[in-house]
């Protein structure tokens, strides 16, 4: 089955999912009215408050649920479609890992599910488990992980299929910074590719970082859509940036500012966030070869396609 020549890997059209109670009476309206439309290659954040209605949402594009009425077209077939499905990668806020087996072993299984060959399960297995970081730990029991070390290994299994639309339920959950960083620029490699991702987080900073547009919902409703951009920026003021002058250029400046629009004007310094300011530090320290400095990671082969 192939995507739309348009390049919409998602439709979304009038969404709704009312809850009923034993007799089917109308309880909870979860979802009311969503309207969106996903292209190949962008990064979505789906974002509000507990029980605005993303989880919802989720569930029924990966025909877990059924809708109330609207419509949910995705990679040109329907959420229920087996065709459709093997095309999509999933990660849900709980990672669901069976805790006897490895990370090796967990992989080699849902390798099978997708009916990949030995060859192609065992290469696929290897690289991603370099790829997330996991490989001193490949052959411990999952239930001996860190929730970090499981999130993880949930994104390898999310990305075992080389899914053409991705799925994410707060992939940086329990991650540390330097992981964190490496997962969003994962997510914008992916996307370079061609894979289209659909995030919910509630770690707004994560979403800035790497999605095109957001649609922010609250009690079951998209209450504002768009870039971020044109979501974020302030049209009334203007930031001008300019080379350290010294204080009597900066006073000059000031007047020259004040006589010419007849208006006060702020001096203060471009500045990182504390992020990148540590993850600054940490690849200095990797670069001058310190014990313990988190490495880079790299993307499987399978996923340059």
């Amino acid at each position: 089955m192939e995507q739309p020549d348009n390049g919409t890997v998602l439709e979304v059209f009038q969404l709704t999912k009312v809850f009923r109670d034993f007799w089917r009476r109308p309880r909870v309206t979860a979802v009311d009215g969503l309207d969106l439309s996903v292209q190949r290659g962008e990064i979505i954040g789906l974002l509000g408050p507990n029980g605005s209605g993303k989880s919802t949402t989720i569930k029924m594009l990966l025909g877990l649920l059924h809708p109330s009425d609207g419509s949910i077209r995705i990679l040109g077939g329907r959420p229920s479609d087996v065709a459709v499905r093997k095309r999509i990668g999933y990660l849900p806020e709980d990672s669901y890992l069976y805790r006897y087996l490895t990370p090796r072993e967990t992989l080699l299984f849902y390798g099978r599910l997708f009916d990949l060959s030995a060859s192609e399960r065992r290469q696929r297995t290897a690289e991603l488990i370099e790829m997330t970081g996991l490989g001193p730990a490949a052959d411990r029991a999952v239930g001996e992980f860190s929730k970090g070390m499981a999130r993880r290994l949930g994104l390898a299994q999310a990305l075992l299929n080389a899914p053409d639309l991705l799925i994410l339920d707060e992939p940086t959950s329990g991650l540390d910074p330097m992981g964190c960083r490496q997962v969003k620029e994962l997510l914008q490699a992916l996307a370079a590719r061609g894979t289209t991702i659909l995030l919910s987080s509630h770690l707004l900073a994560d979403v800035e970082h790497v999605c095109d547009r957001v649609v922010i919902m609250y009690d079951g409703r998209p209450r504002a859509a768009g870039t971020l951009k044109s979501l974020l920026e302030n049209q009334e003021r203007m930031l001008v940036n300019v080379p350290t002058l010294d204080a009597a250029a900066t006073r000059r400046l000031l007047d020259l500012l004040r006589k010419e629009l007849g208006c006060e004007a702020d001096v203060s310094r471009p500045s990182m966030n504390l992020e990148e300011f540590f993850v600054k530090v940490v690849r200095e320290a990797k670069e001058n070869g310190t014990p313990g400095a988190a490495g880079e990671s790299k993307m499987a082969t399978f996923l340059q396609a």
